[in-house]
C-alpha cells in the first residue's frame, strides 16, 4: 500500500472520502486486473454467504481478537499470499472474497447520529479518477450512472451479508464453540523432524459441537449454520496446502506465526 492505514479504518483501505458530484463530477472509474495491495495481505475478511466457494481455496479461520470475524488465510506469514503475484496477479484461478472486489468502495456512517450510510472510496487508490478512459461516475446532470448505482448496490448486499455473518457468529460466541485454534503441520522435507505448529487464530472447537442438543443442531441445520460451521472445519485441511505452497515459494513460514487479527 501506497501509506500506513489510518487507525480505525478497515483492511487495504488509507483513506475514505464520500463520493459527491460535487468534487468527483469528472471522475471516472477504471477496472484492473491486478491487485497489489492485496498481494502482501495473508488474511482477508470473508462473509458466510461466500464459504461454499470460499472453502474450496482457502482455510476458513476466525480472527484472534475480541471480536472474531471470519477471515480467508492466504498466507501463513504476514506480508505473504500465496495466492497473488507481488504485482497482484492472481496464481491459478483463486476465488476473488467481495471484500476485495469492493475495495476501493466502502459504505460509511458520515454522521454518528444517523444510521445513513453514504458511498465512500479510498482517494489513495489508481482506480478512481479524471481519466481519459474509464466508466463515468456521474451524469452531465451530476446524476449518478448506472455504473455507480450497481456500485452501490454491490456495498448494500455486502452489508447485508456482514449483518447476516455478525449474526452467525453472534450464535458462536453464545453457544461458547469458539477455541484458540491450533494445527500441526508436518514437514516434507523433515518428516522425522518437529512440526510447524500454526496458532494465533480462533476456530470451531468440535468437541463441544458434538455435545450440543439435539434440537439445537437440528434448528441450525434447518437455518444453514452447521453447513456454515462443517465448511469451516472442512477448510482447515487446507493450511498444509499453503504451508507446502510457502515452501515452493522459499517463504516457509517459522515459529511463532502470525496472528490474524
Amino acid at each position: 500500500m501506497a501509506s500506513a492505514p489510518k487507525s480505525g479504518l478497515p483492511v487495504l483501505y488509507n483513506d475514505l472520502v464520500p463520493l459527491n458530484s460535487q468534487q468527483h463530477g469528472k471522475f471516472k472509474s477504471i477496472t484492473v486486473d491486478k491487485a497489489p495491495w492485496i498481494a502482501k495481505q495473508h488474511a482477508i475478511p470473508l462473509t458466510v454467504e461466500e464459504f461454499p466457494l470460499a472453502q474450496r481455496d482457502f482455510p476458513i479461520v476466525f480472527s484472534a481478537g475480541d471480536n472474531p470475524v471470519p477471515l480467508a488465510l492466504m498466507g501463513l506469514n504476514e506480508g505473504v499470499n500465496v495466492f497473488f503475484n507481488e504485482d497482484g496477479s492472481p496464481i491459478g484461478n483463486p476465488y476473488v472474497p467481495a471484500y476485495i472486489r469492493r475495495y476501493p468502495f466502502l459504505l460509511a456512517r458520515l454522521d454518528q447520529n444517523s444510521e445513513n450510510l453514504s458511498l465512500c472510496f479510498d482517494p489513495s487508490s489508481d482506480m478512481l479518477g479524471e481519466f481519459e478512459e474509464g466508466r463515468e461516475l456521474f451524469d452531465a446532470d451530476a446524476q449518478a450512472t448506472q455504473h455507480t448505482k450497481d456500485l452501490l448496490q454491490f456495498c448494500e448486499k455486502f452489508e447485508e451479508a456482514g449483518a447476516k455473518t455478525n449474526a452467525f457468529m453472534e450464535e458462536l460466541t453464545k453457544a461458547d464453540l469458539l477455541m484458540d485454534g491450533e494445527v500441526s503441520i508436518n514437514r516434507l522435507d523433515d518428516p522425522n523432524g518437529k512440526p510447524f505448529i500454526y496458532r494465533g487464530f480462533k476456530m470451531v472447537n468440535q468437541e463441544k459441537l458434538r455435545e450440543l442438543r439435539g434440537d439445537q443442531l437440528r434448528t441450525w441445520n434447518q437455518n444453514g449454520l452447521l453447513p456454515l460451521i462443517h465448511a469451516h472445519l472442512f477448510s482447515l485441511d487446507l493450511m498444509r496446502l499453503i504451508f507446502s505452497k510457502q515452501a515452493e515459494q522459499g517463504t516457509a513460514p517459522t515459529q511463532p506465526a502470525a496472528s490474524v487479527n
